[in-house]
């Protein structure tokens, strides 16, 4: 198949851009339309930039083709989880614990800290039941679920299918 042909560098490196590139548009979108990221939107976005290093790893070395691939796998899955979560405290809010209204978890620490030391990337001024955003129906935090999910099958593909070196 004419896929197969591709160096698996060039799958590595396509993730890289699309996830780099979808954490630029996320942070454009927040400048113009003025938009309050809550603690789990900044860590989806270090999710996302994380597992772009990682796809820049993988571009690096191929050869740790099964390393790198099951890394971002368990990172996206991981994604899915909290932008899960988040799509469910936006779906009920009443059920759901405000992110910032109790003791900090250790997400919320995570980015209390990254945002002190890098406001411009991960300062987290909003709440997370907000759904400030939506495009045809689907706030920020629903997509996110179909972009991880994406990319937890997009890895497996790196892993599964012999590529080009």
């Amino acid at each position: 198949m004419p896929w197969r042909e591709v160096p698996v560098r060039a799958w590595f490196a396509t993730l890289a851009l699309g996830v780099f590139g979808l954490v630029t548009l996320g942070m454009e979108l927040q400048h113009l339309l003025r938009l309050a990221p809550c603690p789990l939107c900044i860590f989806q976005r270090l999710l996302y930039l994380v597992i772009g290093l990682l796809a820049l790893g993988g571009t690096l070395w191929p050869g740790g083709r099964l390393l790198w691939s099951g890394l971002i796998a368990l990172l996206a899955a991981g994604g899915v989880a909290v932008a899960g979560y988040q799509t469910w405290m936006q779906a009920f809010p009443h059920l759901a614990t405000e992110c910032g209204y109790s003791d900090p978890n250790l997400i919320e620490r995570l980015v209390d800290w990254l945002g002190m030391q890098w406001p411009g990337l991960f300062l987290a001024t909003g709440f997370c039941t907000s759904r400030e955003w939506e495009f045809l129906g689907l706030s920020m935090a629903n997509w996110s679920v179909l972009v991880f999910a994406g990319i937890v099958g997009y890895a497996a593909l790196l892993a599964l299918c012999r590529h080009r070196a």
